[in-house]
């Protein structure tokens, strides 16, 4: 399959995205590696739902990028909409549990809490070269924030599946393929 090709109209599936999704005033609710793991559950849901192929990932403490070709929809609700849906589902419970769902209350009309900023950044990709540059933005993130010394260290990311084929949480096809 190309993954890579100009989408036509505003169709949001057949195509390849960089997607960012930042959690709510820049929080550090993913440092917490119960809720890494929620976000890998939905992960593979939508993977294992054949509604995306999942080429590169990280999970950084206070947001996520995706590297993502969107198959089809959830019903009426996109990938990116069930991915938000899910882990807000799953980050309220485990945050009641902790005493800590409080931090995350919401002044807004439509909601009582709030996990994820609104308005996630999608970029469409349109060529291997940016494709390329993304993946390595992705696994250069941890070092950079100083999680890690080297990409495949980090946990959390796509870059061990890269470097030593290694796909631990069985969500990630190789971009190649």
């Amino acid at each position: 399959m190309n993954v890579f090709h100009k989408r036509q109209g505003q169709e949001a599936v057949n195509f390849c995205y960089f997607y960012t999704d930042t959690i709510f005033r820049f929080r550090h609710l993913l440092a917490d590696d119960a809720l890494k793991l929620e976000v890998i559950s939905a992960l593979q849901y939508l993977v294992q739902k054949q509604l995306v192929t999942l080429y590169g990932f990280v999970i950084m403490p206070n947001h996520i990028h995706l590297l993502w070709y969107i198959l089809k929809q959830n019903g009426k609700e996109s990938p990116a909409g069930s991915l938000a849906k899910f882990t807000a589902h799953r980050f309220k419970k485990h945050l009641a549990a902790t005493g800590l769902l409080h931090l995350y209350k919401s002044d807004k009309d439509d909601r009582s809490y709030q996990f994820w900023k609104r308005d996630p950044l999608a970029i469409e990709i349109s060529t291997e070269k940016i494709f390329i540059s993304k993946l390595e933005y992705i696994h250069n993130n941890p070092v950079k924030w100083g999680l890690c010394e080297y990409p495949e260290a980090y946990r959390w990311s796509s870059a061990r599946f890269y470097m030593e084929g290694k796909d631990e949480f069985n969500v990630l096809t190789h971009y190649r393929e």
